[in-house]
């Protein structure tokens, strides 16, 4: 009972509460255990309990659209779940399963009716709770001011002088002074999940390594690798609050990570948030680093695993087009250069090029993201190392080649390391060239459905919503026209990249920010058009066959397949009549007795017009 009780004293449902309140919750408990894989609950069943993790980790998620799976949040001990429940009739909006061997206390909503009192203190820190959530869900789309909440707050100070912080906020004086200069881009880094994730893991592998050197003390290292962990669990993320453009060279960013860590890692050792001279942000989290070698190093492990996110998207719609490949593969349609009428093909074969030319971008992808493997932690200021023992590059390298599972390496020349930024130009051609094939195959997919009567109308895309406020039955190709501009945003993005590059001077690029957003963006944008693309239009294709076929069966081109026979200067005078009085090449043939009809129903066979062969006189 004693144990359980102290136990229910560090969970924030139960706060206020007294020992005999608490006694009667624990009677209330209900003890289960789930193994890797169980689910507690899943989305869209009713609520019936609040889950209390004793031990083990669980992962919340939900289920996008497109049927894919997104993870929200681990949580772990103390954490709880499904306090919506004393609402009633209501449902799940995610699913929790278990990470691991999972000990959890359920109390079941029957169990709150007769409970008047602590139903109340309960319910009101349930409120709590929730509007903690939706005023950090609100500030991503409201302006900077939405994190002023009211309400306590404490006095931090920095170079500048004193400055009030909101009690409740990790961060604190240097990235609230970051939040009131830089209100740019509208993204704050909490939009970029795996980029906060790698400041994680940087800070974590530094402190580590600082341990090993005994510069930093066991209780001060175990509480951040623990504040580390948890912002890797998804925890603390929307008090990165820091725009993604911003001036200092990533100032704002780091320090933002040291603040939130810091004041994380105080509560663990049991301070307040603010009692830096337990845990300080520069001191201690920031120990042997310097913003010019823990921000590019955090950037470009987040620049990889985004990576890992961009190309399942990218794959998901090669295979759409390799599977349209085989279904159309019986299809027969004009092949059109220039516009204008060339030779058969089918339209398989056309839905097959694009999966193949995609294919060659997952390729080109990682082969560029390999150069972000080259890292200068350890550089600090400039890349002479100052402030840092000789022995913390290897070491930092050794803990953080653990924690990410990369081939990291140290860059040969700390200073050439800290101020080059090629790696960034040379990644971001190669999204840039993603975008333009995309492109491509969006403007061919918007020509060959125009129409329906007065276009190509060989193909026809999945209808997603009407397409004029006038003219009745129109429907346009939406999905390819976003995917077209999210390409031209891109390529953009690209130029931007491009020329902070170029502004680089001396000894460090202070334009880095700017090449990070431009990245970050480009990327999300492309693996959300992508997912676009694939599930609401090139799944959904369907061929309009006789249209088609017509078009072969009138066009002027299959003249080029009567070449190897008739010669270039007879087959160029029948396709000019042919044109002129509006005959069809077939007719003319047999009409000037050129072929028999045998003949000529051979050369213009399918199977002889759609691939090559032998030539050779036997």
């Amino acid at each position: 009972m004693n144990d359980l009780i102290e136990f229910l004293k560090s969970v924030e449902l139960f706060n206020g509460l007294n020992n005999k309140e608490l006694e009667r919750i624990v009677e209330s408990l209900e003890r289960v255990k789930y193994h890797d894989g169980d689910f507690l609950f899943k989305q869209n069943e009713p609520r019936d309990a609040i889950y209390i993790i004793r031990s083990g980790e669980v992962e919340l998620f939900d289920v996008d659209a497109n049927g894919k799976e997104r993870r929200l949040v681990v949580f772990s001990q103390g954490d709880f779940l499904g306090e919506g429940v004393l609402s009633e009739g209501t449902k799940h909006s995610t699913s929790a399963r278990a990470l691991t061997e999972v000990v959890v206390y359920k109390i079941h909503r029957d169990k709150f009716k007769d409970a008047g009192e602590i139903t109340m203190k309960v319910f009101s820190n349930v409120i709590r709770v929730i509007s903690r959530r939706m005023r950090y869900a609100n500030s991503k789309a409201d302006h900077s001011a939405a994190q002023y909440y009211s309400g306590l707050t404490r006095v931090e100070h920095d170079l500048l002088g004193n400055k009030e912080v909101p009690a409740g906020a990790y961060y604190g004086v240097q990235t609230l002074r970051a939040v009131e200069n830089f209100n740019i881009s509208g993204q704050k880094l909490n939009f970029y999940p795996l980029l906060i994730d790698a400041l994680a893991m940087v800070k974590k592998a530094a402190a580590l390594a600082n341990n090993d050197l005994g510069l930093l003390d066991d209780k001060v290292c175990n509480a951040i690798v623990k504040a580390c962990d948890e912002i890797l669990n998804n925890k603390f993320h929307f008090h990165f609050v820091v725009d993604m453009i911003q001036g200092g060279a990533g100032t704002s960013t780091n320090m933002n990570a040291n603040e939130v860590i810091a004041n994380r890692a105080l509560e663990i050792m049991g301070y307040e948030k603010g009692q830096y001279e337990y845990c300080h942000p520069n001191n201690h989290v920031n120990l042997s680093q310097s913003t010019n070698d823990a921000y590019p190093t955090a950037v470009k492990i987040a620049l990889i695993n985004t990576t890992e996110k961009l190309i399942p998207a990218l794959e998901d719609l090669i295979d759409a087009f390799a599977a349209k490949g085989r279904e159309f593969a019986h299809v027969i349609k004009m092949g059109r250069t220039q516009l204008q009428d060339a030779v058969p093909m089918t339209l398989g074969q056309e839905f097959d090029a694009y999966a193949a030319t995609l294919r060659e971008e997952v390729v080109r992808l990682r082969q560029n993201a390999e150069l972000f493997k080259e890292i200068n932690m350890g550089a600090t200021a400039i890349g002479t190392g100052i402030n840092a023992d000789k022995d913390y590059p290897p070491l930092v390298l050794k803990h953080l080649r653990q924690i990410t599972g990369m081939d990291l390496k140290l860059a040969g020349n700390l200073v050439e390391a800290t101020q080059d930024t090629g790696a960034f130009v040379i990644y971001s051609s190669a999204v840039k060239r993603l975008s333009v094939k995309l492109s491509k195959i969006s403007n061919d997919l918007r020509l060959l459905s125009s129409g329906p009567r007065a276009g190509f109308n060989e193909i026809n895309l999945p209808p997603m919503q009407p397409g004029s406020s006038i003219m009745p039955g129109k429907v346009n190709p939406v999905i390819p026209e976003v995917v077209n501009q999210i390409a031209f945003k891109v390529i953009g993005n690209d130029l931007t990249v491009t020329l902070a590059a170029e502004a680089g001077q001396l000894e460090l690029n202070v334009m880095e920010p700017v090449i990070v957003q431009s990245l970050f963006e480009s990327i999300d944008m492309l693996i959300n058009g992508m997912n676009t693309l694939n599930y609401k239009c090139v799944s959904g294709i369907t061929a309009n066959e006789e249209v088609a076929r017509n078009y072969v069966a009138h066009s002027i081109g299959i003249v080029t397949a009567l070449n190897p026979v008739l010669g270039y200067e007879t087959c160029s005078a029948l396709a000019k009549e042919a044109l002129r009085d509006n005959r069809s090449v077939y007719d003319l043939v047999i009409e000037k007795k050129l072929l028999s009809k045998e003949e000529l129903d051979k050369l213009l066979a399918p199977e002889h017009m759609l691939k090559s062969r032998s030539l050779r006189k036997k």
